[in-house]
């Protein structure tokens, strides 16, 4: 088949693409050609790459008609972030593909309440990113209820792999606190380290797209989601990581207000963000519908992002 990609340059689609091309497919890798793949692969000199800027060509409304013309049997698309840009590509599409696959993110949910969360609970997300996803989710699936639209929503964990930092025990994204653990340096988490993060290797998440794409009659009007089968917490995580480097963790617990102070700004909402979601998702509909089980778990899948950290010299041992 012919799948076209939108946004294929970066985490997931390091992997994804040389996924589709090892199957077989004929692929079109759409992005602004500012990024290459995390991972080198050979795979890379048989796609077609089209450059493309999706705000600039949704402004004047010829984006959509330009994915349509690429003649996709396929079309996946990694980067979608508002409602109004799912209906746009979801009109342009309609009729014209075997399948529409969107990247969504389990921040749809929300606050966790019941765990392990699963696709059939009820949607409380906030915050602009989670509410224009769940928007984006609702439309789409919508339309394939009502019309017949072939999409499937995949929504991805805190992705993690080699060529980036990985969200760390503090909930946040800020390398220093790795080098903390790796040294036996003290590490302060918010409150009692009780939160919890749900990473997914980034191959995981293209391992999913994947399986979507060979069982449509399952996959059609579903979303599903893409995490490690397991969900950490800050505590747990920040030992595990010590232990890594032979420390043992060092660690303090502070009131939230506390602990806010004495990180920069930016790192606080990161932490925020993660914690107030504390996100425990189930796999159970991935393996019994598409039969995906995850490869990594989430320790797995940090380990290689950490372990490519210190060969780039940003934690040193």
């Amino acid at each position: 088949m012919r799948v076209v990609v939108i946004g294929g340059s970066g985490h997931i689609g390091t992997y994804l693409i040389p996924r589709l091309v090892a199957a077989g497919h004929e692929v079109v890798n759409v992005s602004r050609g500012k990024r290459e793949p995390y991972t080198p692969h050979g795979a890379w000199q048989r796609v077609a790459t089209v450059v493309a800027d999706r705000e600039a060509e949704e402004a004047d409304g010829t984006f959509g008609r330009r994915i349509a013309g690429l003649g996709g049997d396929v079309v996946i698309d990694l980067i979608c972030f508002t409602e109004a840009s799912a209906r746009a590509i979801a009109d342009a599409l309609a009729g014209r593909v075997r399948q529409f696959l969107h990247c969504g993110t389990i921040w749809v949910h929300g606050p966790s309440a019941q765990v392990p969360t699963t696709e059939a609970a009820r949607r409380t997300p906030f915050g602009e990113y989670g509410v224009q996803k769940a928007a984006i989710e609702a439309h789409l699936l919508d339309r394939a209820h009502r019309e017949g639209f072939p999409v499937t929503i995949i929504h991805p964990g805190h992705i993690t792999g080699p060529g980036w930092v990985p969200v760390n025990p503090a909930g946040n994204v800020n390398p220093e606190v790795f080098q903390q653990l790796a040294e036996g340096s003290e590490v302060a988490l918010p409150n009692l380290g009780m939160e919890t993060v749900q990473h997914v290797h980034a191959d995981d998440v293209a391992r999913l797209f994947m399986d979507a794409m060979a069982a449509p009659s399952a996959a059609v009007g579903e979303s599903f989601h893409s995490v490690a089968t397991t969900a950490l917490t800050l505590r747990g995580f920040a030992e595990a990581v010590a232990g890594w480097f032979g420390q043992e963790a060092r660690l303090a617990f502070l009131p939230w207000e506390e602990w806010k102070a004495t990180v920069p700004e930016f790192d606080a909402k990161l932490t925020y963000d993660h914690i107030l979601h504390s996100p425990h998702c189930s796999m159970e509909k991935a393996e019994r519908l598409l039969g995906h089980r995850p490869r990594y778990t989430s320790l797995e899948a940090v380990s290689e992002a950490v372990d490519w950290l210190v060969r780039a010299g940003t934690v040193k041992p």
